[in-house]
């Protein structure tokens, strides 16, 4: 039996499932935080002045969405003084293709952008 196409119950499903992506990975920064932690488990400081133009404040909450999400995991150090890590979870390191084609994605286009600018 041959199935049948349904374009508009496909289009349904995926643009509900881009919702629940975007819903998760809302706002400016935390592609941001994710795309970090994929490279190295970082401190909150080395994220504070990674991720440029974040706030403090704004970083804690990101921080705590994420990890509810379970994309990251706050570990804390038997240092003295104590410290925190943050590190990207297995489920978190799955959006690591997502971030590089979003990426590749912003060279090519701020390169189009910048080049049409240098035309005018």
């Amino acid at each position: 039996m041959e199935q049948k196409f349904e374009p508009i119950k496909d289009c349904a499903h995926k643009i509900l499932a881009i919702s629940d992506t975007m819903d998760i990975l809302n706002g400016k920064w935390k592609m941001s935080i994710v795309a970090c932690l994929c490279y190295k488990p970082m401190r909150y400081s080395e994220l504070l002045n990674e991720v440029k133009g974040i706030s403090g404040k704004v970083l804690s909450r990101e921080l705590k969405d994420l990890e509810i999400n379970e994309l990251i995991e706050r570990r804390v150090l038997s240092t003295a003084p104590v410290a925190v890590e943050y590190r990207i979870t297995d489920y978190g390191n799955s959006l690591k293709e997502l971030i590089n084609t979003i990426a590749d994605w912003g060279f090519i286009h701020r390169k189009r952008i910048i080049g049409r600018m240098k035309k005018d």
